[in-house]
C-alpha cells in the first residue's frame, strides 16, 4: 500500500498526529499526557481485529497494560456508560483511549466525564443546553486520547458525545470543554479494513457535517471555509476508497474531511441531523447512512434559502450545473455507495412519523437549519423522505 500524504503534526482544535503508521506512537503519547494505566474503549467488532491487538501490544510493551472495554452499542446508551465506568474503576485506570468510530469515541468521553462525578449527578443533567456543563466538576474529568478508525463523525476533534436514552429512545448531545481529547492519532491505515457499508455510511456522515455547517445561517467564516474544502475532499475521495479500500492517499483525505466536518459544525447543523438522530435512536440505523438517505430531500427543503450558497460551493468543487448539478452529484454518489433511496427502505414506519417529528423538533440541530423548522414543514419533510 503506497501513499504520498506526508505525516504532519497539527494543533487544530487539539494536538493531532496525522499520518500512516502513527498508531505506533500511542504509548509515547499516553506517557506524554500522564497516562500510566489507560482503558482502551472500542466496539465489539473492533475488539477482535488485528489493528486493536497491535495497539494493545504496543501499550503492553511500554508497561501500560492492555485493558479493553468493548460493550459499546452502535448507538451507545447510559447502560453502556455505566458498564464502562464499572470496568474503569475495577481496573484502577487513570485515562481513556477511545479507539474506533464515533460510538466508541463518544462512549469513551462519557466514561471520562462521569466516572468521578459526585453521586446523584446524572449524565442527562449534562446535556448541551445553556450552561448545564458547569454542573460537572471539571477537575474530576479523566484525560482522553482519541484514535479514530473510521472517517465520519469527527468525534476525535470534538468536546461532545452523543448518548441514547434507552428509556425514551432519544439521542442527547453531552458537552463539556474538557472532553476535547488531549491527543488525536489519525492513522489512515487503520481505516483500510473497514467494511464497504461502513466506509460509505461514515463518508456520508462527514459530507453531512460539512454540508450542514456550510449552509448554517450562523456567522462563523472559519468554519465556513473548512466545511467547503471538506466537501471537496469527500466528493473527490469517497468514491475512491469505496472502490479500493487500500487507497491510502484517499483514506488520508477522508480522515481529514471527517475531522474538518466536526471542527466546522460548531457553526451549526440542521435538518439532516435533526431527522437522523430520532431515526437512529428508534430504529438503530447507522447514523451516517441515515444522513445520506435524507440529504437530497433536505437540500430541496432548504433550496429557497441556500441556492446561491450551493451554486458557489458547486463552482469551487468543480461541479457543473449549480444547485441542480450539486444535487445530482449527491444522488449519483448515493447510488455509487449503495445508500438506501428513502426511509421506507430503512424500515421506517409511516405510522410513527408524528412521533419522529416531535423528536426531531426537540433535537438541538433544528436551530442551525437555514429554513426555520416547524411541526408542519418537518412532518412534510419526513413524508418526502419516505
Amino acid at each position: 500500500m503506497t501513499h504520498s500524504v506526508p505525516n504532519r503534526n497539527w494543533s487544530y482544535p487539539t494536538a493531532i498526529k496525522f499520518g500512516v503508521g502513527r498508531i505506533s506512537e500511542l504509548a509515547d503519547h499516553c506517557k506524554a499526557v500522564g497516562l500510566t494505566k489507560p482503558l482502551l474503549v472500542t466496539d465489539k467488532a473492533l475488539a477482535t481485529l488485528p489493528i486493536t491487538a497491535a495497539a494493545l501490544d504496543g501499550l503492553e510493551a511500554a508497561g501500560l497494560g492492555r485493558a479493553v472495554f468493548s460493550q459499546v452499542d452502535a448507538n451507545p446508551t447510559e447502560a453502556n456508560m455505566a458498564d464502562g465506568i464499572a470496568a474503569y474503576m475495577a481496573g484502577g485506570h487513570d485515562g481513556i483511549i477511545g479507539f474506533g468510530g464515533g460510538s466508541a469515541l463518544d462512549l469513551g468521553k462519557m466514561i471520562a466525564l462521569m466516572a468521578h462525578q459526585k453521586p446523584g449527578l446524572t449524565v442527562w443533567e449534562m446535556e448541551d443546553i445553556g450552561d448545564w456543563w458547569t454542573r460537572a466538576d471539571a477537575s474530576k474529568i479523566i484525560r482522553t486520547i482519541a484514535v479514530p478508525t473510521t472517517a465520519g463523525t469527527g468525534s476525535e476533534v470534538g468536546a461532545a458525545g452523543v448518548l441514547t436514552n434507552s428509556a425514551t429512545h432519544k439521542k442527547k448531545i453531552i458537552w463539556h470543554p474538557k472532553l476535547m481529547p488531549a491527543v488525536v492519532i489519525c492513522d489512515p491505515a487503520l481505516c483500510v479494513g473497514m467494511p464497504k457499508f461502513i466506509t460509505a455510511g461514515t463518508g456520508m456522515d462527514a459530507l453531512a457535517h460539512c454540508l450542514e455547517a456550510y449552509c448554517s445561517p450562523h456567522y462563523h467564516p472559519m468554519a465556513q471555509g473548512i466545511a467547503l474544502e471538506g466537501m471537496r475532499l469527500v466528493f473527490e475521495n469517497l468514491p475512491k476508497v469505496y472502490a479500493n479500500p487500500n487507497e491510502l492517499d484517499a483514506r488520508a483525505h477522508m480522515m481529514s474531511a471527517a475531522a474538518m466536518g466536526a471542527a466546522a459544525f460548531q457553526k451549526g447543523l440542521g435538518a439532516i441531523h435533526s431527522l437522523s438522530h430520532p431515526i437512529g435512536a428508534v430504529y438503530g440505523t447507522h447514523h451516517g447512512t441515515t444522513n445520506g438517505v435524507v440529504m437530497p430531500m433536505v437540500l430541496d427543503f432548504n433550496r429557497p434559502v441556500i441556492e446561491a450558497l450551493i451554486e458557489r460551493a458547486a463552482a469551487y468543487i468543480g461541479i457543473a450545473g449549480g444547485f441542480d448539478g450539486f444535487k445530482s452529484r449527491i444522488m449519483a454518489l448515493r447510488a455509487e455507495l449503495n445508500i438506501p433511496a428513502n426511509l421506507s427502505e430503512m424500515g421506517v414506519d409511516r405510522n410513527r412519523l408524528d412521533e419522529l417529528t416531535e423528536m426531531a423538533m426537540e433535537d438541538p440541530s433544528c436551530g442551525g437549519n437555514p429554513v426555520v423548522m416547524t411541526v408542519q414543514n418537518t412532518r412534510a419533510l419526513f413524508d418526502a423522505c419516505m
